[in-house]
């Protein structure tokens, strides 16, 4: 039987590399925002490559939940789904999966947003939907009776390995000394948009360094980072710690 293992990440994280080193398991598949081409189509959102996005796959919210819930590419073992809570704005929300294992990742707005100017992309509250991750993983606490597990990408970074096998404790699953790395490249299963946005990751063949002091914003920016912090702090207060899961 599948297990299968629901990430939801705001964007401009390490979600990518997340995909990586689950993808790079022999017996784990992926797919990479199932969802992305429904909220566009929806949401009307003059994002990077909209049209070709929308025109490339299945926008139909109900069709998309029933492939995720449905048979694994090639039967996998494991099946890593990356899902971002400011794309469902339609009929599906994550109690439409209670067999999956959710787990969530975050990264402080104030790195997202820093982010998201490099790429010279406006940037607005319900880009990021901080609050509906919050509600996603109570959802998911009330659904399981239990913590689901949270990474916070900036103390993830200094210390992958360690953070990685915490995450697979807890989500039951072996440790693969293979997640650690990959090859470079855009892989058959990223979305298209990767030609936009996984530039860095592209050239990657494992994750990154601890980045250093978050960036400092101001004006809307500023603002925009305070409006999203509570909801992340809430979260932080709940993220893995490998030392404790050691315990």
């Amino acid at each position: 039987m599948t297990i299968r293992i629901a990430m939801w990440s705001g964007p401009r994280n390490i979600s990518t590399a997340m995909m990586r080193s689950f993808g790079s398991r022999a017996d784990c598949a992926v797919s990479d925002e199932p969802f992305y081409g429904a909220y566009l189509k929806d949401s009307g959102e003059p994002q990077p490559m909209a049209d070709e996005i929308i025109a490339d796959m299945d926008c139909n919210w109900g069709n998309i939940a029933d492939a995720m819930r449905g048979s694994a590419p090639n039967n996998a073992q494991l099946w890593y789904q990356k899902h971002m809570p400011h794309h469902m704005i339609g009929e599906i929300g994550i109690n439409d999966f209670p067999d999956h294992k959710h787990a969530f990742l975050i990264r402080d707005p104030q790195r997202v947003i820093a982010s998201y100017s490099m790429k010279r992309v406006q940037v607005k509250f319900d880009d990021l939907r901080y609050d509906r991750q919050l509600e996603y993983f109570e959802s998911a606490r009330e659904q399981s009776g239990a913590v689901p597990p949270v990474i916070e990408s900036t103390a993830f970074l200094s210390d992958p390995e360690g953070h990685l096998r915490a995450l697979c404790t807890r989500l039951n699953i072996p440790w693969d000394e293979g997640m650690l790395s990959w090859t470079p490249g855009i892989k058959p299963d990223d979305g298209i948009w990767a030609s936009h946005w996984y530039d860095k990751v592209a050239a990657s063949t494992g994750f990154g360094p601890a980045p250093g002091p978050p960036p400092k914003l101001d004006g809307a920016a500023a603002k925009l980072a305070e409006q999203c912090r509570p909801y992340y702090e809430a979260m932080r207060k709940c993220a893995l710690k490998p030392r404790e899961e050691k315990s």
